[in-house]
């Protein structure tokens, strides 16, 4: 798209490594807001998904009015979903790893991606320390957590995540990258679980342990958080869409580092363990064997 009236502060090229539910919604978002954008996903079949969810999302958004003609072009014709961090050129302005939240992982694609030497390089992690990760992320000075949440097209909100080395300038360059897609911005520290991950898990697992003790049904957790306390999605819902996988590992990580009032409950381990993940495998605490249905209802909707 055009650079004409595009400031310093404004990103123009953006890479996201990972063609996961996250990765797939901020590449989205970076599209419609005018950026050329760069998608890795390893993955073959994957590859072909993320652009059908990426077309659907972009159907949907231009049906509910909130994103015009050249917006959806934009997300056609502006992300190229290629195979390998190989083919990302240097000096890009905004990379965001989204991989799994695997330590292992997270330090071997932070390691090849240092090398393009971004403006930004940035994690998209819910929990895992800043500084453990900026080892790998080489100038630790431009690199930080960015943390995005589900579903990004509908969630005007990221989690600035500052390592003990991070810059300032870094800082105020991230945020206005993501105030850039429209998004709100709070900065945590880098501590176990930042400041959302605390505050999020904490409720998903005592929501868990009501329904394994047997209070109430999933349906009505999720309608009391909903109706009595004003949250937009129950807390049982909100874990089918985050990945069921995801929020066990969580839990394991924090349970490690702040104690057991984290510790993942029996319920959650049993589902993970019988493949039953959320949204991404069609069930998890509830049905969602259509698969459409989670782009149908969220795509685009604060775009």
């Amino acid at each position: 798209m055009a650079d004409a009236g595009r400031k310093p502060s404004d990103p123009s090229s953006v890479a996201v490594v990972g063609g996961g539910t996250m990765g797939v919604g901020i590449a989205y978002v970076y599209a419609v807001a005018g950026c050329t954008v760069r998608l890795v996903e390893p993955n073959e079949a994957r590859r072909t998904t993320v652009r059908e969810i990426l077309g659907r999302a972009a159907a949907d958004g231009l049906a509910r009015g909130k994103l015009t003609n050249a917006q959806v072009r934009s997300v056609h014709s502006e992300i190229a979903i290629i195979a390998s961090t190989d083919d990302l050129e240097p000096g890009m302005d905004l990379i965001v790893e989204t991989v799994s939240e695997n330590l292992a992982l997270k330090q071997s694609v932070l390691s090849r991606l240092s090398g393009l030497e971004p403006r930004i390089l940035a994690t998209n992690t819910s929990s895992i320390s800043i500084d453990k990760l900026s080892h790998s992320a080489g100038d630790a000075s431009r690199f930080l957590g960015m943390h995005f949440f589900n579903p990004v097209w509908s969630l005007p909100f990221v989690e600035l995540v500052r390592g003990p080395r991070t810059s300032d300038e870094a800082l105020a360059l991230a945020r206005a990258f993501a105030q850039f897609t429209g998004k709100t911005t709070i900065v945590s520290q880098d501590v176990p679980g930042f400041a959302t991950s605390r505050l999020d898990v904490l409720s998903a697992m005592e929501a868990i342990r009501m329904l394994e003790d047997g209070v109430a049904s999933a349906e009505d957790i999720d309608k009391a958080m909903v109706v009595a306390f004003r949250h937009p999605v129950g807390p049982l819902r909100l874990c089918d869409i985050v990945g069921l996988d995801v929020r066990l590992d969580i839990g394991l990580y924090l349970s490690t580092a702040l104690g057991e009032r984290f510790a993942p409950p029996q319920l959650l381990r049993d589902k993970v363990a019988r493949g039953e993940l959320g949204v991404k495998s069609g069930r998890g605490f509830f049905d969602w064997s259509d698969a459409g249905y989670f782009v149908s209802q969220n795509a685009g909707k604060a775009s």
